[in-house]
């Protein structure tokens, strides 16, 4: 399954559009999170959203499974029957995401 991750990455033409439009989406996800200045917690779920978004983008619906009970640890998505947990990391100077 990681062999089917890679992919993503292979893809010029997807890489141009993330490298474009990750960043534009991961800010607006931090100020639908913001109150007072400060990004509440759930801006990690609102990236999830994208990133599962985009995982349904390459591999197509019928690949990717979003129906996870929230009780289920350290499983967010299920690509190709396999489970993926998405992090997400915002700091200053650095910024990413983590696909276990």
């Amino acid at each position: 399954m990681s062999s089917r991750l890679v992919e993503i990455f292979e893809d010029e033409e997807l890489v141009m559009k993330i490298k474009k439009r990750l960043p534009y989406l991961f800010q607006l996800a931090e100020l639908e999170s913001s109150r007072a200045g400060k990004i509440g917690m759930e801006v990690g779920s609102l990236r999830e959203k994208i990133i599962v978004a985009l995982l349904i983008y390459k591999f197509g619906e019928e690949n990717v499974e979003t129906d996870i009970p929230i009780t289920e640890p350290e499983v967010d998505v299920k690509l190709f029957g396999q489970p993926v947990s998405i992090k997400t990391i915002t700091g200053r100077g650095f910024s990413g995401v983590k696909l276990i």
